[in-house]
């Protein structure tokens, strides 16, 4: 099967020169996102739990527009430039996924992410219905 690329509205538009996810198969790999409010292309205001919460709600927009949705995520990949965020950020994190195995996932602090944001999430996911 060829590749075929992901967009939405429900999500910010990529900041540079790359899909917001790209479908091969069954399988969706979502771009790392940031905590832009999708409406504004702004950073969203407030401290770590507010910046997760926007990255988690733009990752969520981009897996369903590719026919996915958190429960199909694979693995999960979160940078951060405070890695003393990594408890709070944990707890935001296992809200996202139902009952049943947790997907696999690194953590890195990284020194800086695109546009001042203090978190990014990517992630691989299976598609459960087509988009």
């Amino acid at each position: 099967m060829t590749k075929r690329e992901i967009r939405t509205e429900a999500a910010p538009a990529p900041v540079g020169p790359y899909s917001q996810a790209v479908i091969d198969g069954n399988i969706v790999y979502a771009s790392g996102q940031v905590p832009l409010d999708p409406a504004t292309g702004k950073l969203v205001e407030g401290g770590i739990e507010a910046q997760a919460e926007q990255a988690f709600r733009n990752l969520r927009a981009v897996l369903e527009a590719a026919g996915s949705s958190m429960d199909d995520v694979l693995r999960a990949g979160i940078y951060l430039t405070d890695l003393s965020d990594f408890p709070t950020v944990n707890e935001i994190y296992a809200r996202q996924f139902g009952a049943g195995a947790k997907p696999a996932r690194s953590t890195l602090g990284v020194a800086a992410l695109p546009l001042g944001a203090r978190i990014e999430i990517d992630a691989i996911a299976s598609v459960t219905s087509k988009a």
